[in-house]
C-alpha cells in the first residue's frame, strides 16, 4: 500500500478517491455521439479498475504512458455492475511525491525468502547427479534472482511479483505427491522439469513497472527460451546422457499440453502428462481464487462472466483452510 491510501479493491460505490495509481492501459475513445474521452486502467497492489476522464484530458493524454504514476481525484461508480473510477482531476506524479512504480505492483502473499529457501532445498534433494548439476547451473545467481522476482503470467494466474517461484513450488509439490502415488514416475526427471518448465518467463515478460511482453517473449515465447537455455547448459556437462536430455526437454516443450495452447508437442511420457496436469491445476486454482477474491467484494457472491474460465464463479460461505497459510508448501 502506498502511504496511507486505502486499497482500491476495498473502495465501494460513491466513495471519493484521492490516490496515487499506476497506469496499466490508456487510450482515447469515442462516445456514441462521437465525443472523445480518455479511457484508462489504473492499479495499485490490490486490483486494477477502469477509469474515464470525460473533459480536459488533452494535456495529460500527451504525457501519460503505460507505467506512469498519476495522482487521481474522483469517485468510485459502477458500470454494468462493475466498479470504475470517474476522474475529476489527474496529474503525473513527480519526484516530490516520492512514489515508484514498484510500489504499485501486486506481490505474492508468501514470504519470498522462505520460497527461495524451499526451492534451493528441493534442488539439493535431486539424486541424479546430472540433473542436480544441471539445476544448479540453470539457476545460477543471476537467473535465480530474476526467477524469484518474475510473475508467472501477465494477468491470468500468479500475475504478481514473485508469482513464478510460487507457481513453480506448487507444481513441485503436486508432482512429488504424484510420484508417491505412482512409483513408475521418474521423480528426479519430473521435478527437474517442473523446476525449469517456465524458466523462459524471466525473459518473456518485463516486470519492472507494468507487466508487458518483451520483444524476445513475443518472437520466441517462454517455451522456446527455456529449451534453449537448458540445452545450452546441458552441453556444458560432460557425459550428460542423451536419453535424459531428450526426455527433460520434452517436458519443457509439452508442458502446456496441447498444440493449440502453444506446446510444440503434446505430452508423450508419464512425466510429461503429470507435469501438464500439475501446471493446469496450479494455474487454474490460483486464477479462480484471485478472480473470486477480486470480483465478489461486498454483498455479491458471483463474479462477472470470465472469458478465460468460460463461466462466472461462485463464492460460498463455507470457509477454507486459512489456518495453514503460514506453513511452507513442504510441511
Amino acid at each position: 500500500m502506498v502511504r496511507d491510501q486505502k486499497n482500491i479493491i476495498d473502495l465501494t460505490k460513491g466513495e471519493p478517491i484521492d490516490h496515487f495509481l499506476l497506469v496499466t492501459r490508456y487510450e482515447t475513445r469515442n462516445t456514441k455521439t462521437g465525443k472523445d474521452f480518455l479511457s484508462l486502467e489504473l492499479s495499485d497492489q490490490s486490483s486494477a479498475l477502469p477509469a474515464n476522464l470525460w473533459e480536459n484530458f488533452e494535456n495529460i493524454s500527451a504525457k501519460v504512458q503505460n507505467g506512469s504514476i498519476v495522482k487521481v481525484k474522483g469517485t468510485i461508480e459502477e458500470w454494468q455492475g462493475s466498479p470504475q473510477i470517474r476522474i475529476n482531476s489527474i496529474r503525473l506524479a513527480d519526484d516530490k511525491d516520492n512514489v515508484r512504480a514498484d510500489d504499485f505492483l501486486p506481490r505474492s502473499k508468501r514470504d519470498i525468502n522462505l520460497m527461495m529457501t524451499e526451492f534451493r532445498d528441493r534442488i539439493s534433494k535431486i539424486e541424479n547427479p546430472y540433473l542436480k548439476n544441471l539445476a544448479g547451473n540453470v539457476f545460477n545467481e543471476e537467473r535465480f534472482g530474476k526467477f524469484s522476482r518474475a510473475p508467472a503470467g501477465k494477468s491470468w494466474h500468479h500475475g504478481y511479483i514473485h508469482g513464478l517461484i510460487e507457481h513453480t513450488l506448487e507444481i513441485i509439490r503436486i508432482c512429488d505427491l504424484m510420484c508417491d502415488i505412482h512409483p513408475e514416475i521418474n521423480r528426479d526427471l519430473l521435478i527437474s522439469g517442473a523446476m525449469m518448465h517456465d524458466l523462459g518467463k524471466i525473459s518473456e515478460l518485463n516486470y519492472d513497472s507494468v507487466f508487458e511482453y518483451t520483444d524476445e517473449g513475443k518472437l520466441l515465447g517462454h517455451i522456446v527460451i527455456a529449451s534453449i537455455i537448458i540445452d545450452d547448459e546441458i552441453k556444458k556437462i560432460t557425459g550428460f546422457p542423451d536419453e535424459l536430455r531428450k526426455n527433460l526437454i520434452h517436458l519443457i516443450l509439452s508442458h502446456q499440453g496441447k498444440l493449440e495452447y502453444a506446446s510444440p508437442v503434446v505430452p508423450k511420457t508419464l512425466e510429461a502428462i503429470t507435469l501438464y496436469q500439475a501446471d493446469e491445476l496450479s494455474a487454474k486454482t490460483n486464477a479462480y481464487k484471485n478472480a473470486i477474491l477480486s470480483q465478489t467484494a461486498g454483498e455479491g457472491n458471483w463474479t462477472k462472466f470470465i472469458t478465460l474460465a468460460q463461466t462466472d464463479l461462485h463464492k460460498h460461505n463455507l470457509g477454507g483452510n486459512e489456518g495453514n497459510q503460514n506453513k511452507t508448501l513442504f510441511d
